[in-house]
């Protein structure tokens, strides 16, 4: 690699996995590095943060991305998908269905400019890979990672990328908004409360105990901090468990 994670404001969870905390609505978007391929989590909220989250993987890899995991369909989680073109694009199946000027006003509500709102609506990328169940994607040189389809919760189309651990190296999940650290999980109109806490313990169950929780929003966390806001979740929603 040609500069360091922390050069450029990433955080290096594991190895060859970072993650970095986008400024404006605090998303998270994260990087898996293979043997010749390279996959991004999440977008950005703009043209111009994609191109800027682009460019920073392409130089801490050295190689140029491949692939892309959209987590759901929230404009600060999406918007910037058109930088990536070439990129193969998953998402959970579904997610093709969100309509873009849904999110652009969205974005307008939640203080993103109207013209770059309009303009990453009108250039939205749909995921050519839809993903209902389980989908293993090898990277090269050994690397897998795992997407999963565990909504609806969040929203109707939660997608989690699960990246195994190897000697000395834990085993990441990126939980999208399933999972929030500097504030209380966001429920919209489009979630589903009733299935949170279930999405919850299935993104438990793949990751498992000794797991690093990397969440759509603040600090990287564990599984006791999961547990802990499954279990809040229940409450709030009224979810029996």
């Amino acid at each position: 690699m040609t500069v360091t994670w922390e050069e450029l404001g990433w955080e290096q969870v594991a190895a060859g996995v970072g993650r970095v905390r986008l400024p404006g609505w605090d998303c998270t978007a994260g990087l898996v590095v293979g043997a010749g391929a390279v996959l991004v989590v999440d977008a950005g909220s703009s043209l111009a943060e994609g191109a800027r989250l682009r460019a920073q993987a392409e130089e801490l890899t050295g190689a140029r991305v491949t692939h892309l995991a959209l987590t759901h369909p929230h404009f600060d989680h999406v918007f910037g998908a058109a930088a990536f073109a070439g990129a193969e694009v998953f998402g959970a199946v579904g997610v093709d269905t969100v309509r873009a000027e849904e999110l652009r006003a969205d974005a307008v509500r939640h203080g993103l400019d109207e013209t770059t709102a309009t303009e990453a609506a009108d250039t939205l990328v749909r995921p050519r890979h839809l993903v209902s169940g389980e989908w293993t994607l090898g990277l090269g040189g050994g690397r897998q990672v795992l997407l999963a389809n565990v909504g609806p919760a969040h929203t109707a189309h939660d997608l989690v990328v699960l990246v195994p651990g190897g000697p000395g190296s834990p085993e990441v999940v990126f939980c999208g908004d399933l999972v929030e650290e500097s504030g209380e999980p966001q429920a919209g109109p489009d979630a589903v409360p009733s299935h949170w806490p279930a999405a919850l313990d299935r993104l438990l169950d793949l990751g498992g105990e000794d797991a690093l929780y990397v969440p759509g929003h603040g600090a990287v966390v564990d599984a006791a901090y999961v547990r802990a806001q499954r279990d809040a979740l229940a409450v709030r929603f009224g979810v029996s468990r």
